[in-house]
């Protein structure tokens, strides 16, 4: 079926100069050109940027879209559309077209001057306890690599493929240094994540990265890197393979009410009250304990109104300076967090929510939770939607503490040619991996949740569910049929990577960052403030927010628009065989798949990588020839090395070739 055409109108208030301008760089684009060269000149002048943000926003995306292969075209009347391109039935050309289209994003943000600064910091030679090294000594020779496996193929013994490729964990932590080279572990993580095929970016929540390093070779070199990071709060492929969307909730409680599922919504309604920072309140008359008892409309209202007012309040005032992110010396001080416009309108809001939920279910609940009450509370709609509200606020306390989303994960050359990221796959759902994220957040103090309830508030962090979704929509994926068998792990169940459904492929990333630095410039130059400051706390996705209000500006259609036709596999990796009863809170402690006290797990998983994958991969015949094309001899030219891409009149000197490093 053909992508349908969607107009772009211009805005009514543009001068006619502006509209003129923007017309003749749509026919140019149309024409299969670059823009008018008087309007694309004035585009790179900051001061026009600040003066134009509505007509350097428009032509920045029009001139993006075009890039992406989006088409364009100009009727009789003089409107302009915009069609977005097709997705190809082949397999081959599609992974081509959206490979194509994050090339620009990553060689963009590559083009930078503060990138390129780094990647050639990385790459200059510097003396650390007597050696010279740099970044290549953290990248395995290909040629030596190719003659082990090689002579390790002539032996016939598959154990002896892991003294050839002996991997371990290293976690990531800000000052840590890697103890071969001198070099921060987050710098060498950084710098390998350059060369991957889509552009870095860097996500606010929790973040764990991980090195996988082999100490089979000099230097112990870097097989592939991985993340964990907050997960998306919604996904629907992902909660409907969990079983927790509130529809499938209150089917399961109508098949089956109890009294302990009726206890559990009293106490999470009750304990949502307790993380409540409820003194500023008290004192302006908006809330007052008999209220929990006898809720009444215009108290509700009140805060309903409230809420509005100080979210306007931070819309305009709000300082990212005044939410600077805690450390434990000063956790005293999320009251004065709480206390902020932006913390008391979510207070506030979430209060009243409470207070309704509260006075729907009351006649149900009280004097005692019975299954009786929980079935008649069924039947009332006001009441299944309180029951709703209070598994949303669950599902929202758990999404960024016991799930991650498995942000990157791949192998770096020339492991990547011996499928290495299926190796990567696993050992970022490892029993190491898991115990790792639960020492580095068991005493974290949700930053939210601590400003919303005034005191500091810590999450569990059992890891029960992993997230991820392949790079690319159609052909084969890394993570198509990885698993770890239970015997593997001796555990009770396959750990697997199963595919749940395709993402909807919405977000900015084809867009550029001076478009979408001018698409919040004039959202924010509009009459009603600042609607988006980036503060951690205000809601998902500021950018995303941003583009967003700047596209409503415009008059343009957003919701076609930031739909980047990038469609993933989206991923789902069970840990623990009572997910959803411990997501929710009803089950105390995970029951994980593999006993989380088994230290062999790394080597026990490389020996099935080794048995699956890399035996079976050794026996296509260009495959060793492949890795052994990947040589630090000079001029350097190896796959783990950043490419950059050429700039016109770069200022920095051109780094020396050695003869190896």
């Amino acid at each position: 079926m053909t992508n349908s055409w969607y107009r772009l109108p211009t805005p009514a208030g543009w001068p006619a100069v502006d509209r003129c301008d923007f017309l003749s760089l749509a026919r140019s684009i149309e024409c299969g050109g670059n823009g008018s060269s008087a309007l694309s000149a004035r585009l790179s002048n900051e001061a026009f940027r600040r003066d134009k943000p509505g007509l350097c926003a428009a032509s920045g995306i029009l001139i993006d879209l075009a890039h992406q292969g989006w088409n364009v075209r100009i009727d009789s009347s003089e409107n302009i559309e915009v069609q977005a391109p097709e997705i190809l039935r082949d397999a081959t050309d599609e992974k081509g077209r959206v490979r194509g289209q994050e090339l620009l994003k990553r060689n963009e943000q590559l083009s930078t001057a503060s990138v390129r600064r780094f990647v050639r910091a990385m790459e200059r030679p510097r003396e650390f306890h007597g050696t010279i090294v740099s970044i290549f000594d953290l990248m395995r020779d290909g040629a030596e690599l190719a003659d082990a496996l090689r002579a390790t193929a002539r032996r016939d013994d598959p154990t002896s493929y892991e003294q050839v490729i002996n991997p371990y964990i290293e976690v990531v932590s800000e000052r840590a240094a890697c103890r071969y080279t001198g070099l921060r572990l987050i710098d060498i993580w950084r710098y390998f994540r350059h060369t991957w095929s889509n552009q870095y970016s860097s996500t606010p929540g929790r973040t764990m990265q991980i090195l996988i390093r082999d100490r089979a070779a000099p230097f112990h070199p870097v097989i592939g890197i991985a993340a964990l990071g907050s997960p998306i709060i919604q996904i629907a492929e992902r909660d409907e393979a969990i079983g927790w969307q509130p529809p499938q909730i209150l089917a399961l409680l109508s098949s089956n009410p109890t009294a302990e599922a009726a206890s559990w919504l009293k106490k999470r309604l009750e304990g949502s009250l307790r993380e409540l920072y409820l003194d500023d309140l008290i004192e302006d008359g908006l809330y007052w304990p008999d209220l929990w008892r006898s809720t009444n409309a215009d108290a509700v209202t009140r805060l309903k109104e409230e809420a509005v007012a100080c979210r306007r309040g931070h819309q305009r005032f709000g300082r990212r300076r005044d939410f600077a992110k805690m450390t434990a010396k000063d956790s005293s001080d999320w009251v004065r967090r709480a206390r902020t416009d932006l913390y008391r309108s979510k207070r506030c809001a979430l209060l009243a929510e409470i207070l309704q939920w509260r006075q729907a279910l009351l006649p149900y609940l009280a004097p005692r939770p019975s299954a009786e009450g929980l079935r008649r509370a069924l039947l009332d709609p006001r009441a299944t939607a309180a029951m709703s509200g209070i598994l949303r606020r669950a599902k929202a306390e758990a999404v960024g503490t016991e799930m991650a989303d498995l942000t990157v994960c791949g192998a770096v050359a020339p492991y990547a040619d011996l499928l290495g990221g299926k190796l990567i796959s696993m050992l970022a759902v490892s029993p190491s991996v898991v115990r790792a994220y639960h020492q580095r957040y068991r005493n974290y103090e949700s930053e939210i949740a601590s400003a919303m309830a005034g005191r500091p508030i810590r999450r569990r962090s059992h890891l029960v569910f992993v997230g991820t979704t392949s790079l690319y929509g159609s052909g084969s994926s890394q993570y198509n049929r990885v698993r770890i068998p239970a015997a593997v792990l001796k555990a009770s169940a396959d750990i697997s990577f199963v595919a749940l459904g395709r993402s909807r492929s919405f977000g900015t990333s084809h867009l550029s960052e001076t478009t979408v630095q001018d698409l919040a410039r004039m959202a924010e130059q509009t009459h009603a403030g600042v609607r988006v400051n980036s503060i951690f706390g205000e809601g998902v996705n500021p950018k995303f927010r941003k583009v967003r209000a700047g596209l409503d500006l415009l008059g343009w259609p957003s919701d076609a628009l930031l739909r980047h036709r990038r469609e993933r596999i989206v991923y789902g990796i069970r840990l623990a065989d009572n997910v959803l009863p411990y997501l929710l809170g009803i089950d105390r402690r995970p029951r994980y798949l593999a006993s989380q006290i088994l230290r062999t797990d790394v080597a026990r998983i490389n020996h099935w990588w080794v048995e699956r994958w890399l035996i079976p991969r050794l026996s296509s015949a260009d495959v060793v020839g492949r890795v052994r094309q990947h040589t630090l001899t000079r001029p350097v030219r190896h796959g783990a090395r950043v490419a950059l891409p050429q700039v016109p009149d770069e200022e920095l000197e051109p780094l020396p070739e050695l003869e190896s490093f």
